[in-house]
């Protein structure tokens, strides 16, 4: 079974290799601070399956996740914070390579990227849509690892 820094590797490789194949074929060229911010959101993607066990992934994702939650209530987003929340307590519901360990699971954990600047801040889901896919790839680097898909 791969450890954090296995995952880590993988999901910096295919991050990087994914923007390289972007950015060479001018699909997508981001400035360099916003490719660092994406590869940064493909790591965390690649830690965030073992949030369900005790491991550097759970203790990474959750401390980010507690900041982002100090900020929704500095910001007066009670309701965003709660929800939000809400959510970091689901993978204690289930048992390590469970339900945080599957395809669905890598569609829609990172959703509230994509879902917060749309409905927080009136962003157009177009801009932030890059970031959701760095998350989603770097997850799914994690399950691919796993072997979740064979």
């Amino acid at each position: 079974m791969p450890g954090y820094r296995a995952h880590l590797g993988f999901g910096f490789f295919l991050g990087l290799i994914t923007l390289a194949a972007l950015f060479f074929w001018g699909i997508f060229r981001p400035s360099p601070e916003t490719m660092a911010l994406l590869m940064g959101l493909c790591l965390i993607g690649a830690l965030t399956p073992d949030v369900d066990t005790d491991s550097k992934g759970q203790n990474l994702v959750y401390t980010l996740l507690i900041l982002f939650d100090l900020f929704l209530i500095f910001k007066e987003q009670y309701k965003w914070a709660a929800i939000l929340g809400f959510c970091a307590m689901l993978p204690a519901l289930g048992h390590h390579r469970g339900w945080t360990h599957s395809w669905w699971a890598m569609l829609l954990i990172p959703l509230p990227i994509l879902a917060a600047p749309v409905l927080l801040f009136h962003h157009s889901w177009q801009s932030v849509l890059p970031y959701y896919l760095a998350l989603v790839l770097g997850y799914f680097s994690h399950l691919l690892l796993d072997r979740k898909f064979f």
